[in-house]
Formats: C-alpha cells, structure tokens, sequence
C-alpha cells in the first residue's frame, strides 16, 4: 500500500504542475510566461513576410510547452493505469477512474488555453500567408528544376519506380530521387513505364514530372558516385537509398539553410513540411482521376471536423508491427473530439476509416454506433495482398491516402507507409499541422534516413535501472517514443542507452545547404 500510496501522490504532483503550468499561461504575457516556465531559445530573424510575425523564439517555446503538456498526460495516464489494472477489485481502482476522468478534463483544457495563447501574440493571418509564400517558392523552384532550357544537355537524375515494396514505399522511393535531384541540381527523370501499379507509367494517374524533359540520355552515363566522380557525368542513375554511397548531408531529415529561418517559425515539424512540398509537385492528379476523387467525396459525404483511421493488418502485423485492436485508435479518436468539443459545437463525430480488414469497418460501427464512420468496404478488400497491383487496388489506395490527409487528426501507426504518407500530404494543406496525430506504435521517420537525433534541454539523473543521464545539449541517437512519457534512446555522449522523460529533450533540426535556384524567380512572379 505505501508503495501505491506514493505513485497517488506522484499523480497528484503531476495534476498541480499541469495546473501551475495553465495559471501561469493564463497570468502572464505570452513571451513572459514561455520565458520563466522554459529556458530562452535563440531567436531566427524575421522572413520576407513582414514585421507583424511572433518571434521564432516564442513559437518554438509554445510548441515546447504543448509538448511538455502532452507527455505529461501521456506519463499520468500510463501510471494510473497500471494501478488501475493492479488494484482491479477494491475502491482504490475507482479513485484511480476519477483521477483519469478529472486528469485527462483538466490536460485537455489546459491544451486548450495553450492554443488561445497565440492569438496573444499577435494576429494569426501571418500563418496562412507565409504558409502559402513558402510553398510558392518552392514549387517555383521544383517546376524549373524539372523543365530546364535545353534538355538534351541538362543533367539528369535517373530514377526507377520499381522498388520491390507496396505503394507507400515505392512513392517514397520517388521523394527521395526527387529530393537528391533537388540537392544536385539535376532534372529528375521517374522511369514508370511498366510499374507494379500501373503498367502504362506514372502518366496515366499524375501529371508527368517535367513537361519538356522525359529523355534519359545523356553524352554520359553511370551510377550515384562521390561528388567528384559524377560531377561531370550528365546521366547519374540512383540506386535505392539503403545502397546509396556516399550520402550527401542533404539527405533525410535536412532541411534547406535558405527557407529554415521562415519555416522554423512556421512550423511544428519542418521535414514533413519539406516532403510535403514533394508530394505536393508529384501528385498532381491527371483530370480523371481529380474527377474520381471529388466523385468519391460526394458519394462518401465526406466532410469536417473529421478524423482519419489507418489500420494495417495484412502485411504489417507479425513482421513490422504489433496488432492494434480497433478500440486502441477510438480512444485517441475520443481524445480529439473532447477537446474540439471545448472550443465548438460537433454536429457528428466522424471518423474515416482505411484499413485492408475488410471486416473492419463492419465491427466499427457496431462497436461505436455513436460515430458516423465515413469508409468503403472495397478499399479495404483491394487494399489485401492477393489484390496489391491491380488498377482497383492503385485507386483504392490513392483515394485512401487522400482523404486521410484532408481529415482533421490521424490516429494511425507510423510504422505504416501509408500513415506517415498521409501525414506528409496533410502539412501541405495547412499552415502547420505538425500535431494533428497520434501513433500508436513508431514516431515519425523517412526510410533510409540520416542518424535522428534529440537534443537534451534538461539534466536528468536516473531513476531506475533502465533510465539514462541526461547534460543538457547532450545528443541522444532516438529510437522510439514509448507514448507513456518516456522515450528511448542513446545517449551519444556517454554511449548509455535506455529511457528518459520525453519532455527532457527536443528533435535536432537539421539545416544543410541546398541550391537556391534564383533562376527560378527570374521565370516566376512574385507574390
């Protein structure tokens, strides 16, 4: 009993910090209160949209306390759990079931009064225009990257859609020639034809990926080398990223030197930003198949506030991934729409579902009736093994991803493809999404990427075992988020491995210089 006694208490503790942390925000000014409750964090200059932007500063300091508020609950939850399932037949068990019910009320609010803080530091409208600057010059830039004067002397970046994986995998193979083309300065030519998915090429869904040069041949010809080996090389072919070498810095998860200062301030989780951007120029839809998505929005009456659903069973569970039950997603489902229900009226909870269960959607509905689950049964059954590359299957996934990056909040498992897919696209559709999910097993990665690292921004001392010590600005090679407040991880200082609090440490941006194509503002119009 002492020793359940104490983890009360913890709980307690923890329910007044959260509390201390909201009167606090609700008390002080918006830069004042970030500045007492967390460490200063340099600021990053003003962009080129003007002077009435926060600072960088304040912004990263109101991600870094929603953050510290989320593990928090994440660490809370976890524990009292725990007690809840030890204590299942006695009265300490109910206790355990106020504390959850008034904890998860009091983070939600909480999270809410942290959101409101923005409009106090100045107007909002900064966010969408920036977002949109942004995201011009960039496209500005991919279009004349891939439309060069004169293609028979352009160098190029040959790349093969035909990696040996489903649909997430070989699309992210195609973001990674694209952002290698990026970095080098070479046209990307996307060798389609014959695709698992779709024999007749990439053209036959997308709009081709240059309009003037689609030719591989070159006076020259070999395969991805050192810089200095194919500098003079007109034709490189890429190989698939786990055998690229060398690899160059501007690699998964950099960021462009140019555009970092405005998209720090912007954004919650600039990389996916970056790839959304990719996604944004390679998914342009060929006008059938614009007008079979928009058909199928109508047919579906997909609207918002709506939340989307990815489960994946066929190929994942046993191999890649841990099986999910359904009521595992619906609980974060919930969490989401008691928040949204704080600052709204919710006429319906709705929920897309995509998954390859085809008896999934089935059990859903008659698990939460009080949902309206927005699906079709044939995504799911094309979406299965047996029926991967076929033109249905192509279609069914295309129309899934779709519509779970216009849904409001993912709940998914970052393991999937598919998921962090949809996760990338989503961050082109607004300003900054970087939060708007909750995986339930992998945070989020780019296959074949560069070390992932954290920063420390607080001291640590082991309280267990299997807990590592933390120096501030010590770097942490990071392996997963347990999702229960602690992370695990490496730390690359003193080579312990182990957990330590999530809210201890932060993602390390990676900022690497990249071309910055000034030509391509010459061709285009500035906003």
């Amino acid at each position: 009993m002492d020793a359940l006694k104490k983890k009360l208490e913890d709980a307690n503790h923890k329910l007044k910090r959260m509390a201390l942390l909201r009167s606090s925000a609700e008390k002080a000014e918006p830069n004042r209160a970030a500045n007492e409750l967390f460490p200063p964090v340099k600021d990053i200059p003003q962009g080129e949209s003007g002077t009435n932007l926060p600072r960088a500063s304040f912004e990263r300091q109101r991600r870094q306390v929603e953050n510290g508020v989320l593990e928090m609950w994440f660490y809370l939850r976890s524990q009292l759990s725990i007690l809840q399932k030890k204590n299942a037949d006695n009265e300490v068990a109910a206790d355990v079931v106020k504390i959850l019910e008034n904890g998860g009320d009091h983070h939600q609010t909480i999270m809410k009064d942290l959101k409101n803080l923005t409009s106090l530091s100045g107007p909002t409208d900064w966010q969408a225009r920036e977002a949109q600057d942004l995201s011009d010059i960039v496209q500005r830039r991919l279009k004349h990257l891939q439309n060069p004067a004169d293609c028979n002397t352009a160098k190029k970046l040959v790349c093969s859609i035909n990696k040996g994986c489903g649909y997430g995998c070989q699309l992210h193979h195609v973001v990674y020639c694209f952002i290698v083309a990026y970095g080098s300065g070479r046209t990307l030519v996307l060798e389609s034809k014959g695709w698992t998915y779709q024999r007749s090429g990439w053209e036959a869904v997308f709009k081709p990926v240059s309009d003037t040069c689609t030719n591989p041949s070159g006076s020259s010809r070999r395969s991805w080398g050192s810089p200095h080996v194919i500098e003079n090389i007109q034709v490189v072919e890429l190989p698939i990223v786990d055998g690229m070498h060398p690899r160059p810095d501007y690699m998964p998860q950099a960021i462009p030197a140019d555009l970092a200062p405005r998209l720090l301030r912007l954004h919650g989780h600039p990389f996916a930003w970056w790839v959304g951007q990719f996604l944004k120029y390679l998914l342009r839809p060929q006008p059938h198949l614009q007008e079979t998505l928009d058909a199928t929005e109508k047919r579906l009456h997909f609207k918002n506030p709506i939340v989307g659903v990815h489960v994946r069973r066929t190929d994942k569970v046993g191999t890649e991934a841990a099986f999910h039950g359904i009521d595992e997603y619906m609980r974060h489902v919930e969490d989401y729409y008691s928040l949204l229900q704080k600052t709204q009226h919710v006429d319906k909870k709705r929920v897309y579902l995509a998954t390859d269960d085809q008896n999934l959607l089935e059990e859903a509905k008659q698990k939460y009736p009080e949902y309206e689950f927005v699906g079709d049964s044939e995504f799911s059954r094309t979406a299965g093994l047996s029926s991967r590359y076929t033109d249905s299957s192509l279609l069914g996934i295309i129309l899934d991803i779709h519509f779970l990056s216009k849904s409001n909040y993912l709940v998914c498992t970052f393991s999937s493809q598919v998921c962090r897919m949809a996760y990338e696209i989503m961050q082109s559709l607004h300003p900054d999404a970087a939060s708007w999910y909750h995986s339930l097993d992998d945070i989020y990665y780019f296959g074949g990427q560069n070390a992932h690292d954290q920063i420390a921004i607080y001291q640590h001392k082991p309280r267990g075992a299997n807990e590592i010590a933390l120096e501030p600005g010590d770097r942490i090679g990071i392996a997963g988020n347990h999702w229960d407040g602690y992370s695990k991880g490496t730390n690359r200082r003193t080579g312990s491995m182990g957990l330590y609090p999530s809210y201890k440490a932060r993602d390390e941006i990676r900022v690497v210089d990249f071309p910055t194509y000034p030509e391509a503002e010459k061709k285009g119009t500035r906003r």
